[in-house]
């Protein structure tokens, strides 16, 4: 006999739903006359049932999969369980949870220690039973204890939803649209995801909602291929309720969206309209068009500003907070530097006064502290009293600024403790200036330059603006770098290209201490056999997936890394502690070129990183090579 989950009709405060039920049948490969008989775990058990830790059970799960590998650690992204949430104790080494206890927490505290939730899931909820495993000292949703392998869900009768564990998947829950990760169902042939909780919760037959219809919306009781006439989409994976009286149909989440709310990508908030009093306008988002018949989120102080629903609420764009009725602040800008004497400013970052200067000749030893990038031709203040430059536009940045990337505000930061960061966009890592989530349980951040981007983005190797309308759940293939990995790219809506922000932010145009014309940025294609790199001395890859720098004048080709370094965001003499030691960064431009440890041969970067450990010290031309030490 084994678990399976099902929903059946109940009554909750005199009140129908479909509400979820653990059943008892059979295992498939047991056939008996009574084969199709199911007892419910809820109805009175002579023999009380025992069930599996949901620790023990995914270590069970990851065990095996390691043994398959011949004891190699598994980085299998979806693994499906096998193993029953009955506790059998004639196996060695299981042990079972303790019977129920009610945990009648008032509300979710956002600030909870480790083991105020539930171990399983890593989610508190408000009045839940709860078991516990003395073993592991961890207690779980009752949910997550009694979870069975598969379940049937209202929206998916054609298939049942299989328990899987997730690991390293950033897809999305399709009832609560949080991140689904750890144990979750999953259904392979609609790919849907669903946490263990959100599956299991009651279903209404009946919806009430006013601000969205004035009568009392029913619950469609099978999938349908029905329009919703909020979102203007068609969606089988979601419960859908539809109106008795009138033709209108909504999808269960779409009922309860916020009215008012803002968005990382417009100044202004934004409100829900039922429908669009003008023309077919494109979405401020993926730029798309929208239907004018169906719901959008508008602005009221900018004239055709509209964006679809799913667009507006995606994670990345609305920082989920409802805003009706809520008086609107407007906060006012920050200025980064107080203007004094003598055209100079004394900057928030630096503690002496800057001195504004233009700068005609390239220097090759000026290096602005905030991008990290060298001082070319142009303007930027300096400091008399020590060697501390910023570029003018690095200078001008805002203190705070609503960035596209973000739903959150973000707030420029010069210090970062004596150690590195890696920006949220283009995953390189710096130690520069940075703009840091001012949400106290947001660790995003994203580097000067990928903050310095807006929509549109004028890249100089393209000829049409570029924009942030792809959805993030896609993963396309940047056009220059041709990696398919997790970062944010720009596209291009007249064309199909597409470009990650690690290329993107890459300066376009810089100089060569050897040249003294600018060297442009080129695309791995346009390498020919006679390009080879003035400083390596190597060929380029012909056809290859990075790009190279070329002078159009003098014909002379640079790797990029060879130019600017494997690490071009790291700034020269700083130091950050990790916990193997101290790494120093320090510019390479001696009379002779260090030697580093393990590639043994001299470095060609413009940045030596020395790392002391014990006290000695290590040259290494790259920071990657600090686990090679």
């Amino acid at each position: 006999m084994d678990l399976f989950g099902e929903f059946h009709k109940a009554e909750i405060d005199e009140k129908p739903f479909l509400v979820y039920h653990n059943v008892i049948k059979p295992l498939p490969q047991i056939q008996t006359p009574n084969s199709l008989d199911k007892v419910s775990i809820d109805l009175p058990d002579p023999q009380p049932r025992l069930f599996l830790c949901p620790r023990l059970r995914t270590r069970m799960l990851l065990n095996s999969l390691d043994d398959e590998r011949g004891g190699e650690e598994s980085n299998q992204i979806l693994s499906k369980y096998d193993s029953s949430p009955l506790f059998d104790d004639t196996s060695d080494g299981h042990h079972h949870v303790l019977p129920l206890f009610w945990c009648n927490n008032k509300e979710v505290d956002p600030e909870a220690e480790e083991g105020d939730e539930c171990y399983s899931c890593s989610i508190q909820t408000i009045g839940t039973d709860y078991y516990f495993c003395f073993t592991c000292d961890k207690r779980f949703h009752k949910e997550c204890v009694e979870c069975p392998l598969r379940i049937t869900y209202p929206s998916h009768v054609k298939h049942s939803l299989q328990l899987f564990y997730s690991k390293y998947r950033s897809d999305y829950c399709i009832y609560c649209r949080e991140r689904a990760t750890y144990m979750i169902y999953f259904c392979a042939l609609c790919d849907s995801y669903m946490h263990v909780l959100c599956a299991q919760a009651a279903i209404p037959f009946f919806i009430d909602q006013p601000k969205r219809h004035d009568h009392t919306l029913t619950l469609f009781p099978r999938q349908a291929s029905l329009t919703c006439n909020i979102c203007g989409l068609v969606n089988k994976l979601h419960l859908t309720y539809v109106c008795p009286i009138c033709d209108f149909v909504a999808h269960s989440d779409c009922v309860y969206i916020p009215q008012t709310i803002r968005i990382s990508r417009h100044h202004h908030r934004v409100s829900f309209m039922s429908s669009l009093p003008f023309e077919e306008m494109s979405c401020g988002v993926c730029r798309q068009t929208i239907d004018i018949d169906y719901g959008a989120y508008t602005c009221k102080g900018c004239s055709g500003y509209v964006v679809h629903i799913r667009c507006a609420l995606r994670k990345d764009i609305w920082d989920g907070k409802e805003l009706e009725g809520v008086p609107e602040i407007v906060e006012e800008d920050v200025e980064s530097f107080e203007r004094i004497a003598d055209g100079g400013i004394l900057h928030f970052s630096h503690r002496h006064h800057l001195k504004f200067g233009t700068s005609g000749v390239y220097d090759g030893n000026k290096f602005c502290q905030a991008c990290v990038l060298s001082i070319n031709e142009g303007n930027f203040y300096a400091c008399a009293e020590c060697d501390f430059v910023l570029h003018e536009t690095c200078a001008d940045a805002p203190r705070k600024m609503v960035h596209p990337l973000h739903p959150h505000p973000l707030k420029q930061k010069a210090d970062h403790g004596g150690d590195v960061f890696k920006c949220s966009a283009c995953m390189r890592k710096s130690n520069g200036f940075g703009y840091g989530c001012t949400n106290q349980n947001c660790n995003y951040i994203l580097d000067v330059v990928c903050a310095s981007t807006a929509e549109p983005f004028n890249y100089q190797g393209h000829e049409h603006p570029l924009f942030l309308s792809l959805d993030p759940k896609e993963r396309p293939t940047c056009h220059i770098c041709k990696s398919t990995k997790y970062k944010k790219v720009l596209n291009c809506i007249e064309c199909d290209f597409i470009i990650c922000y690690e290329c993107a932010t890459l300066p376009y145009m810089v100089r060569y201490k050897h040249d003294e014309h600018y060297l442009a940025f080129c695309r791995g294609d346009e390498a020919s056999d006679s390009d080879w790199c003035e400083l390596c001395e190597g060929k380029l890859a012909i056809g290859g997936k990075e790009g190279f720098y070329k002078c159009q004048d003098c014909c002379t080709t640079l790797h990029i890394s060879c130019l600017l370094g494997p690490d071009p965001y790291y700034k020269a003499g700083q130091t950050c502690e990790t916990s193997e030691g101290e790494i120093l960064f320090q510019r390479n431009n001696s009379a002779s070129r260090p030697i580093c440890c393990v590639c043994n041969i001299r470095c060609p970067y413009p940045i030596v990183t020395i790392y002391t450990e014990d006290m000695v010290s290590y040259i290494l031309c790259t920071i990657k090579h600090l686990t090679s030490t």
